[in-house]
């Protein structure tokens, strides 16, 4: 049988076990600290204290607005315009106001207003296209003292 020579354990093994280890632990903290700013698009409201003084006012709204029993399509067209029906029991809503915005979800450029126009069928298409890409789309929907708020992701 062989002898294998063994090789002490000392003190610069001990050292650099635990230079490696930090020095993993601080580069995985430094690059995914590197994507979080990166991709964070701002504070989804401004104030988290004054918002919560609303939140019971804001479930009303949404009580109410489900209470309309309106139900929005949303489609994105291949010419990239949006193409919305609002409907109540399977059928278009007529005499609705159309108030919508168009922003990137993270913020990297401007809210822009969208238009629509009125096809055939009950069917409201947007004037502006879309850009490519990823995009949120904001509606406000309004038929006499009534309205409703949508939102709705496009890709």
């Amino acid at each position: 049988m062989t002898e294998r020579a063994h090789k002490a354990f000392t003190g610069w093994h001990m050292t650099t076990i635990l230079v490696a280890f930090f020095a993993v632990v601080v580069t995985v903290n430094f690059v995914m600290a590197r994507f979080a700013l990166s991709t964070f698009g701002g504070a989804v409201v401004e104030n988290s204290y004054v918002a919560s003084q609303h939140y019971n006012e804001w479930l009303q709204r949404a009580a109410a607005q489900d209470g309309l029993g309106w139900s929005p399509t949303i489609v994105l067209g291949a010419d990239r315009r949006v193409q919305l029906t609002i409907g109540e029991e399977g059928r278009p809503l007529a005499g609705v106001a159309v108030t919508a915005t168009l922003s990137h979800p993270l913020g990297r450029t401007p809210p822009t207003a969208v238009h629509f126009v009125p096809a055939a069928g009950g069917v409201l298409i947007s004037r502006e296209r879309v850009p490519a890409g990823r995009w949120r789309l904001d509606l406000s929907v309004r038929r006499g003292g009534d309205e409703a708020r949508y939102r709705a992701d496009l890709q």
